[in-house]
């Protein structure tokens, strides 16, 4: 996943509600920004993500 890639599946996340609980980002091409992206989708009551995997660190 890219930078692009990264924000393109925040906004897909936040447009349509998902049941993903666990997502790895370790391995791709992104940075703390683009992971912010997602971190934030952490308040929205819709979003299920319990674990954002980011290199060595885990968000949420």
């Amino acid at each position: 996943v890219t930078a692009e890639g990264c924000a393109a599946l925040a906004s897909a996340l936040r447009s349509n509600p998902s049941h993903l609980r666990h997502l790895s980002l370790s391995e791709n091409n992104v940075g703390c920004s683009e992971v912010q992206l997602l971190s934030d989708l952490k308040d929205d009551p819709h979003y299920k993500l319990a674990e954002l995997y980011y290199c060595e660190y885990i968000f949420i």
